[in-house]
């Protein structure tokens, strides 16, 4: 099996060090690179092509938000999980919406560090409920207004049968409980996920939560 490719971003030292000791011995995973700033990430991303991206979100050139903003444009973007401090914080939900697949806490114990660099490169994001749910009430306040605007204007794209399958996303639930929900198939599901984040221009489903979120859509 192809081992994961992880990049390591944090402008510490020896979070780094703790990082690669920790997550280096763990089977199926190679640590192709260490970066310690968000400015280093493009030209090393280039040179050791990550399947996943380990970024420190506070940095004090270029931040990881910053960073995570320009790695998530690029066509061949390696998935990108946050490293923070803070459950709820403006700037995880900003690198949220630019794209990144979800966070962990800096005193996350390894073993689940190491599962979440698992599942991101899978394709499934880290964020449960629980946690989506108190950072969207973080994010709840200032220009709620406006993004409620803009969010029910970008999802009057989908269909009813998407927009049913948008909601249920952004309840957190996976996609066996899904299609049971809403009487189709898994496989169903998974198709109108593709086409949900296709129409709408996102990256993956912690982005089409969000976007439910902001559009009142978990209020109805």
């Amino acid at each position: 099996m192809t081992p994961i490719r992880l990049l390591l971003v944090d402008d510490d030292p020896l979070v780094r060090a703790g990082l690669a000791l920790m997550i280096g011995g763990a089977e199926g995973i190679e640590i192709v690179g260490e970066a310690a700033d968000g400015g280093e990430v493009g030209a090393l991303v280039d040179r050791t092509r990550p399947d996943v991206v380990l970024m420190d979100i506070r940095m004090p050139a270029v931040d990881g938000l910053t960073a995570t903003e320009l790695l998530r444009a690029r066509a061949d973007a390696p998935q990108v999980i946050v490293l923070t401090t803070f459950h709820a914080d403006e700037q995880v939900l900003h690198a949220l919406r630019a794209g990144a697949a979800g966070f962990v806490l800096k005193d996350t114990p390894p073993d689940r560090i190491v599962d979440a660099v698992r599942r991101v490169a899978a394709g499934d994001p880290v964020l449960s409920p629980a946690v989506t749910r108190q950072l969207m009430r973080h994010a709840a306040g200032t220009g709620a207004d406006t993004r409620r605007t803009r969010a029910r204007t970008r999802l009057a794209a989908l269909n009813d049968r998407e927009r049913e399958v948008a909601v249920a996303v952004g309840r957190g639930l996976a996609n066996a409980e899904i299609a049971t929900g809403l009487f189709m198939s898994v496989a169903t599901v998974k198709t109108h996920v593709s086409r949900i984040l296709a129409k709408l221009g996102l990256n993956n489903r912690v982005q089409i939560a969000l976007l439910a979120y902001d559009a009142g859509l978990l209020e109805e």
